[in-house]
């Protein structure tokens, strides 16, 4: 059993290591490692812990990884396997965040990294397109993506991603969902532990009131108020990596001012070239706001790990709750049938954080060319987006 746990842990390295590309290619990768050479697994249970994945908030490759571990090996696995997936990415993108906080004041760094702004910019294009040909396939879905654009481009409001997605999913769920299956319901519901509801929503609430309590001058409060931001995200998150982006830059660009436009897409674009989550991006944002708001270098690696927790710990909390009647869920049509409304909303998202992210860089002739090359590339080709974004550094070091 030990031998087993321990293949499985070597397993989980090399996976980490080279899983590039996002949920999609990930997925591949998880079917290759855990089900067809090692068969830890089969591809049915795996396609399953996916799907659970795909319904819940959260990051959806973390979730499918550590259900997984935890069908294997229990809650021990599961938490290893958990810290194995993030650390490495998350390490390396606050290093980042340091790097780029100590650099700031020289014209080289930003010099270097100008031209990978712009593709950022088109693998923000490019997952909006591809997530829209998915979703975008009924006038009630066209709908619902327009007025999340309309919504956020308006509102520019943190609370305005979870009610919109609360919204989409309720509109498309009483519309779509057969009428029968009441029983089947109440059956699912009733095995629900509400005390650990209870603790799941009652965390960010707490979080919330004592960041709101707390003076803003207290050395305390950034590090609570960051936790809260990324708890509260991480739990009404649907759609992944690609949905990441847009809130996060409404809330920590837009609307807080915890750090401008471009070390924002700095941080994207340098996360597309790192195998591992695209969640761990927080690890960037966290650590860079800490520095911009007078916290040294302790500081910021504390905001790197509260960024990458907070993102991550309500949906891989969810996971290990609901893998025991995940049997009954998935047969739960008013649940299937909500997503694709929800999803739809993410569609919206994405545009609406295109359309917000072109502003800051300008639309100039050479921005419009990366662009434009960056998705076609992604769209026809299959260079991935890390080879696109180590070309854009590269051009930017030499030119």
């Amino acid at each position: 059993m030990v031998a087993k746990r321990l293949l499985f842990i070597r397993q989980v390295i090399l996976f980490t290591f080279t899983a590039f590309g996002g949920a999609q290619a990930h997925m591949a990768l998880l079917l290759k490692y855990f089900v067809k050479d090692l068969k830890y697994i089969s591809e049915e249970d795996l396609l399953e812990l996916n799907a659970l994945a795909q319904v819940l908030p959260g990051p959806a490759s973390t979730q499918t990884l550590v259900g997984l571990a935890y069908k294997v090996g229990g809650l021990g696995l599961s938490i290893i396997t958990f810290l194995i997936w993030i650390i490495p990415s998350a390490a390396l993108m606050t290093f980042a965040a340091v790097s780029y906080a100590r650099l700031d004041h020289k014209n080289q760094f930003v010099e270097i990294m100008r031209y990978i702004q712009p593709v950022a910019l088109g693998v923000v294009a490019y997952g909006a397109v591809n997530l829209g040909k998915k979703v975008l396939r009924s006038q009630l879905s066209f709908f619902l993506a327009g007025a999340a654009v309309i919504a956020t481009l308006v509102l520019r409001n943190a609370y305005v991603f979870p009610l919109a997605i609360l919204i989409g999913g309720i509109i498309s769920s009483s519309i779509d969902t057969p009428r029968e299956e009441n029983e089947l319901r109440m059956r699912l519901f009733s095995n629900i532990n509400r005390n650990k509801l209870i603790y799941y929503f009652g965390v960010l609430l707490f979080l919330a009131l004592l960041g709101a309590i707390i003076n803003t001058t207290s050395p305390f409060s950034l590090p609570i108020r960051l936790f809260e931001n990324f708890y509260r995200n991480g739990i009404f998150i649907f759609g992944g990596g690609q949905v990441l982006v847009p809130l996060m830059f409404t809330e920590f660009v837009q609307m807080k001012h915890y750090l401008n436009a471009s070390e924002f897409l700095s941080g994207f674009a340098l996360q597309q070239a790192l195998p591992g989550p695209t969640f761990s991006f927080t690890s960037y944002l966290s650590a860079l706001s800490m520095k911009n708001f007078g916290y040294g270098f302790y500081g910021q690696l504390l905001g790197g790990v509260i960024g990458v927790l907070g993102i991550n710990l309500p949906g891989v909390i969810l996971v290990l709750f609901i893998v025991p009647f995940w049997d009954d869920l998935k047969k739960v049509n008013r649940i299937k049938y909500s997503l694709s409304g929800v999803n739809a909303v993410s569609v919206g998202f994405i545009i609406a954080a295109f359309i917000l992210l072109v502003k800051p860089i300008g639309l100039d002739a050479m921005s419009i060319i990366i662009i434009t090359l960056t998705f076609f590339t992604l769209n026809y080709t299959k260079i991935s987006a890390p080879i696109l974004v180590i070309a854009g550094i590269a051009l930017g070091y030499f030119l």
